[in-house]
């Protein structure tokens, strides 16, 4: 019996800039609830966030900002050492560009979600995670903060009383702790849609998740991560969507009670 009858499906998208397209972001908007997008540090330049923001929209997709660490040579997957002054001011900088291009196109923003590496070390540093939590919160409060089911991330946001929104992912193995794999290691990306499809359905359904280990890990899962960029995509995201939609799970954007936002009710919702 499904336990959970309603999840939130997020892309990361806006990734290309200049002359360089990374993913099909406009296919992929029938497919999801909530668009992640790039702010211009990791990826992302003024005319792809205006395109992006706007197809989101039209089609009734909340429209959350992606901030990264400021590496275009390494799409924001690189560490770096950086402090939580740096992290918060970096997070403002972005979330406001993206705010502004989602007024500009007669909606607002909806959530936020760092990318990469910046995702990756908040999820374990407090420190890095308060920067960003405190950074959303200041922008505006109403903002979702999404962050790793069971990270510092989701704990910096409840601190701040901020909403937040528990993310797992279909395209990434787990470990005991409940930490991703590491991209570098083996079976770390999940490759198959089937086999996506159902951890998918084991995260929403039970509330579990089989880590690489063979070991059952209990996550909280309220919003679902399909990469943008990764090989084969949009196949991807029908294929998770198909596998809820087969089980009666219902696709929309999170939703709490200061949160409720007039230009959309999380697009592409079914039932």
């Amino acid at each position: 019996m499904t336990r959970a009858l309603r999840i939130d499906i997020n892309c990361d998208m806006g990734e290309g800039f200049g002359a360089w397209a990374m993913g099909n972001d406009i296919a992929l908007l029938d497919h999801v609830s909530s668009a992640n997008i790039a702010c211009g540090f990791h990826a992302g330049d003024p005319q792809t966030m205006r395109r992006v923001v706007a197809a989101a929209l039209q089609r009734g997709v909340r429209v959350g900002a992606h901030p990264g660490l400021p590496d275009l040579q390494g799409f924001g997957r690189r560490v770096m050492q950086v402090s939580p002054a740096e992290v918060h001011a970096m997070v403002v900088y972005q979330v406001g560009a993206l705010w502004a291009f989602a007024k500009a196109a007669g909606g607002t923003l909806s959530h936020v979600k760092a990318h990469g590496a910046l995702y990756n070390m908040a999820a374990k540093d407090r420190a890095l995670a308060d920067a960003i939590a405190r950074a959303v919160h200041e922008v505006d409060p109403q903002l979702v903060l999404f962050g790793l089911a069971g990270s510092q991330m989701i704990r910096a946001a409840e601190a701040l009383d901020l909403p937040v929104a528990a993310e797992v992912f279909a395209d990434r193995s787990y470990q005991d702790d409940g930490s991703l794999s590491p991209r570098g290691q083996p079976g770390a990306l999940i490759e198959d849609a089937d086999a996506a499809a159902a951890q998918v359905l084991q995260m929403v359904q039970h509330g579990t998740v089989r880590a690489a280990s063979g070991k059952t890990v209990a996550l909280r899962a309220d919003t679902l991560c399909i990469h943008g960029d990764q090989l084969g995509a949009l196949a991807f995201a029908q294929r998770i969507r198909g596998a809820l939609d087969a089980v009666g799970v219902c696709v929309a954007a999170p939703e709490f009670p200061s949160t409720n936002r007039t230009q959309s009710t999380g697009g592409n919702t079914h039932a």
